[in-house]
């Protein structure tokens, strides 16, 4: 829509991918603060986050080059390659994690790294939310993950295959749909409401899947002839969300509880979860709330 530079070497779908991580690591801050997540546990996070940028970048070239082999008769990697954002979400996550457990084991002795994970998860789905809602502004300027021609009202002028055509602006949907999953998601961590990074991965991988019908630019191809390779990786965004919500019930709330790190014991832990009612926010029983009421 607007590939023009505005300054030698910055357009602005550089800007948007810049406010994006900018956003990111704001709302990282705000909600860490809010959860209080220690010190030492925040500047892990965010530097590894860093690390993860930058090979989530390489990680997505990479992705579309293998995406591109079909069209190119060969695996190849210049200018002209693109990037894919699955390819930068599944490298950024790996290293991540990666960097996460083993650094985290040598500078957090007391654990704190993985008993409060999946805290640390959630508000890691509401960075994420809103860096990709804001990314998608910068493909709508850039012209780039457009949709197909429509002469219906809602429909945007883009420079496609060298001349102006009027098509969907699917990266202006996805970004609307982001915003709103972003929001809901804040929401959810500030009510202490878990599961958020499941209901991202189960929400934008089916909301992905549906929206690549909607597509027109070149989405590559797979060994799966009749789904895109962005379709079929939303199948298994979508598989590992509800895997994760399996695992985060079976350990989440036992093994990486706060009060397991407190009492000291996991022993005495398991023994008070399977007396009381747990309600899976964040290790805090239903029955401390209702004393907590009656004190108050």
């Amino acid at each position: 829509m607007y590939p023009n530079e505005i300054l030698p070497g910055i357009d602005l779908y550089l800007i948007c991918m810049c406010l994006a991580v900018m956003a990111a690591i704001i709302v990282y801050r705000i909600m860490a603060d809010k959860l209080k997540i220690g010190a030492k546990l925040q500047n892990l996070c965010i530097f590894t986050a860093v690390g993860a940028i930058i090979c989530g970048y390489f990680s997505a070239v990479l992705f579309q080059a293998f995406y591109n082999i079909k069209k190119n008769g060969g695996f190849v990697i210049n200018a002209q390659t693109g990037a894919t954002f699955y390819g930068g979400l599944i490298g950024g996550a790996a290293f991540f994690l990666l960097i996460y457990f083993l650094v985290g084991s040598r500078i957090l002795p007391d654990g704190e790294h993985k008993t409060r994970f999946f805290e640390i998860a959630d508000i890691a789905s509401c960075s994420i939310a809103i860096a990709h809602a804001i990314g998608r502004i910068g493909c709508l300027f850039a012209g780039c993950c457009h949709g197909k021609s429509t002469d219906a009202w809602f429909g945007i002028k883009m420079l496609v295959d060298g001349r102006m055509q009027k098509v969907i602006p699917t990266q202006l949907l996805e970004a609307l749909f982001l915003a709103f999953l972003f929001v809901y998601l804040l929401l959810r961590i500030k009510d202490k409401q878990t599961y958020c990074l499941q209901i991202y991965m189960c929400a934008y991988g089916a909301w992905r899947f549906v929206v690549e019908y909607l597509r027109d630019d070149y989405r590559g191809s797979t060994f799966v002839d009749f789904v895109t390779p962005s379709q079929l990786t939303a199948v298994l965004m979508i598989v590992g969300g509800v895997l994760l919500i399996v695992l985060q019930r079976r350990i989440g709330n036992i093994e990486y509880s706060p009060k397991a790190v407190s009492d000291g014991t996991s022993d005495v832990a398991e023994s008070e979860y399977e007396e009381e009612e747990y309600d899976y926010d964040y290790g805090e029983s239903s029955e401390n709330k209702e004393n907590e009421d009656k004190g108050e």
